[in-house]
């Protein structure tokens, strides 16, 4: 099988060659595939309507795509999300199932060594290799605000996505501008697609995003060199394809009108809905209610009890307060449903007089009632003959 990097000049192995000859099970594999699959059940190619085995079978005849990572303004979040994946761990998952040529935060080399590996890279896979971007572009003042090794990110950036096969911005710095980017935004922060225009790009927003999105995307260019579906960010559809709101786990709390007022409540402490503290949550399309991180449960935002800050989200992370609420689409505010606990007060004179009037005219018209019956007994005995 071929596929758009089989024809590098520096020789790649499949992905099946390469966990053989490091030793990885094949049942490790299969967890991966597993974890990638919950990641995208549907919405791409590589994953869609298959069984992991079936996955494990395709990834495994894929060359190992060569990754270029380049970090600008950012908290390396993203980078620790990637180290944090459970199924196989980041020695596998980085040196056997993609092909990590650069990445300054990882990598032994530094100064001109590292700078000797990236040309290197580009020089070997120019066209065919996958670049990530992690971390906002600062432009104000000629870029001055961000250099490596003595040239600005704006010119690293043109100078190393020109040349890739494909563009990758993960986390919301590289997406959009993310914090650095927040008023007033002094060092004139933008995400990657602003600066590449020309370019096809692939918006992974969060902070940090679920590491098997970037996986996913990054391995179904490699099977197939297409991209998966993207929404009107540049999201990829299958990660980002679901409100946070319509499938939280404390989605029955705000139907009930249950809300944390505040930190450490009874209703905080009884896992009530975080919406009155301002989570984000009906406003913020991701995926992280049912795709949570590392594949442990409840590990995210909510999951621990914090409201959801809509990190996915351009127009509401770092710009909207965190405290403020967002609207609600498509769904009743729970304000106008009946309340679940009815307040207990004393009767008042009015309600007492008119239920000792239906209850007396109830008892009045049972005793006319018996009468009647006792009347209608009597005359039908009297009427009837007398034995002698």
């Amino acid at each position: 099988m071929r596929t758009p990097l089989a024809d590098s000049s520096r020789v790649l192995e499949t992905i099946d060659e390469r966990l053989k000859r490091s030793g990885i099970s094949r049942r490790a594999f299969l967890r991966f595939c597993s974890s990638l699959m919950i990641a995208a059940p549907f919405g791409l190619a590589i994953t869609d309507l298959k069984t992991p085995e079936a996955v494990a079978q395709v990834l495994g005849k894929v060359i190992r795509p060569p990754v270029i990572w380049l970090e600008f303004q950012d908290c390396t979040g993203c980078t620790e999300t990637l180290l944090r994946t459970s199924h196989p761990g980041v020695d596998d998952l980085i040196l056997n199932i993609i092909s990590l040529e650069y990445h300054e935060t990882l990598m032994a080399g530094a100064g001109t060594q590292a700078e000797a590996a990236l040309a290197q890279a580009m020089h070997d896979y120019a066209g065919k290799y996958v670049c990530v971007v992690e971390g906002s572009i600062p432009t104000r003042d000629k870029g001055v605000y961000m250099k490596v090794a003595g040239r600005p990110a704006t010119e690293v950036l043109a100078d190393v996505a020109g040349k890739a096969a494909a563009v990758i911005a993960i986390g919301s710095c590289a997406s959009w501008g993310g914090i650095p980017s927040a008023d007033p935004n002094p060092t004139g922060a933008v995400g990657v697609a602003d600066l590449l225009p020309q370019k096809t790009i692939v918006n992974i927003p969060g902070c940090p995003p679920n590491p098997y999105t970037l996986l996913g995307v990054v391995l179904q260019f490699a099977e197939s060199g297409t991209l998966p579906e993207l929404d009107a960010q540049r999201r990829p559809k299958f990660a980002f394809d679901r409100n946070i709101h319509d499938q939280c786990p404390r989605r029955a709390h705000f139907d009930a009108g249950r809300f944390v007022k505040q930190y450490g409540d009874h209703g905080h402490r009884e896992g009530w809905c975080l919406y009155k503290m301002g989570c984000k949550g009906p406003d913020t399309h991701a995926g992280c209610s049912t795709r949570h991180f590392n594949e442990i449960p409840d590990v995210w935002p909510i999951g621990i009890g914090a409201p959801c800050v809509g990190c996915t989200e351009k127009s509401i992370a770092f710009r909207v307060p965190m405290f403020q609420t967002v609207k609600i689409h498509e769904v009743t505010p729970p304000d106008t449903y009946a309340p679940i606990y009815t307040p207990q007060g004393n009767i008042s004179p009015v309600a007492t007089g008119v239920a000792g009037l239906i209850g007396g005219a109830l008892v009045g018209a049972g005793f006319m009632a018996s009468r009647k019956l006792g009347s209608a007994g009597d005359s039908e005995s009297e009427s009837k003959p007398k034995k002698e």
